[in-house]
């Protein structure tokens, strides 16, 4: 008995380990391809193309080909009032958050990523499905004091790229909203393949009119050196993240992705001054952030303790045996709970809130995203 709970005890620390190494992987990954002081391949848009076309086609393959799983029934009016205003938003955010990364470093840009409980809650207010609450909005005051403590404090401060981080994230929140509001009303479930299936594709179609016009006429004036292998390893990476992620919340749960996410953004701050010495930390850095993260883990209390109100206790409250099925039907409406990308932003699909990772493509329900 304690031989068979130790080994689960490790499998579970693996998983959030692979998650945690994945999605700080990708964000650096994601960094050097596009910084014009490394492999200088400074377009974004093309970058979270190649993570669309290379995730709807391994979920082509193994839906279609393989048939790991079966596609939704997805009618036309679904499919145009749902998928595609909800892709347009992903591709969106993850078009902003990858074209941030040639202005503001990777610390800057975490910091600004605590943004996203605010921008989630706004969202959600905008659209109905929450109503305004004095503990929130004391809560989303204590995280933007935070953000704007620790943007005071960054030497390298470019409005410019701030501007697309803040609007990424707040495309990002419009879209975990949409996915509740759209996808849940209907009735449609999403697993991480099948998500990728539907929405991916669209997601390349919406960044191809910008590419055409932004960066195509840029990239044919321009001798653009294309390795083969370090696009197909950024988007597989990416591709792993979203699996990764879903995989340690069907494990342990949302509660415990969000905690492992905190680490994640701890760690990676710091490792990134190590991988791009041009960035630097200062104290008000560090404070202000610590003040956001501090509203962070609030928020995910508040919503904790409403949830139990509610007797809709995360997975990982529940015990294990008899749980099982419970696990299996509410998996993907966990996911879409979560704040998390390619956070990259790489470029994946989930309608939770975030645990996304920007860097991952969108896992269905709340907020897994981060293939680009």
């Amino acid at each position: 008995m304690v031989m068979m709970i130790t080994k689960s005890l490790i499998l579970t620390y693996l998983y959030l380990l692979i998650y945690i190494s994945l999605s700080s992987g990708v964000i650096l990954y994601n960094k050097w391809v596009l910084s014009r002081s490394h492999f200088n391949f400074p377009f974004p848009i093309t970058l979270t193309m190649i993570h669309m076309a290379f995730s709807g086609a391994v979920a082509f393959v193994l839906v279609r080909v393989l048939k790991v799983v079966a596609p939704v029934k997805m009618t036309l009016e679904i499919y145009v009032t749902c998928v595609v205003p909800i892709s347009a938003f992903f591709a969106s955010s993850l078009w902003f958050g990858n074209t941030a990364y040639l202005y503001i470093s990777v610390a800057f840009i975490q910091m600004l990523k605590a943004l996203m409980p605010v921008a989630t809650f706004l969202m959600a207010v905008l659209c109905g499905t929450d109503t305004p609450r004095c503990d929130l909005f004391l809560n989303m005051l204590l995280v933007s004091l935070g953000v704007v403590v620790s943007s005071y404090g960054e030497i390298h401060f470019n409005i410019v790229g701030t501007a697309y981080q803040v609007t990424g994230i707040f495309a990002e929140a419009l879209r975990l909203v949409l996915t509740q509001v759209l996808l849940q009303k209907k009735g449609l479930t999403l697993n991480p393949i099948t998500s990728l299936y539907y929405i991916a594709p669209c997601s390349f179609l919406f960044l191809f009119v910008p590419w055409f016009l932004l960066e195509k006429p840029a990239m044919e004036s321009q001798e653009i050196t294309f390795n083969f292998w370090i696009f197909f390893t950024n988007a597989l990476f990416a591709l792993a993240l979203n699996f990764s992620i879903f995989l340690v919340i069907g494990r342990t749960g949302a509660i415990t992705v969000r905690v492992a996410g905190v680490l994640k953004d701890w760690i990676l701050i710091a490792l990134s001054t190590f991988v791009f010495p041009e960035s630097m930390l200062t104290g008000l850095n560090i404070i202000g952030y610590a003040i956001a993260l501090c509203g962070v883990v609030l928020y995910n209390y508040i919503k904790m303790k409403d949830a139990r109100a509610n007797n809709q206790l995360p997975i990982d409250v529940w015990p294990d045996k008899g749980k099982l099925l419970l696990k299996e039907r509410k998996l993907d409406k966990k996911s879409s709970e979560l704040h998390n990308p390619n956070g990259d932003d790489g470029g994946g699909i989930s309608p939770l809130p975030a645990v996304v990772d920007e860097e991952a493509p969108p896992i269905p329900n709340s907020c897994l995203s981060h293939i680009s």
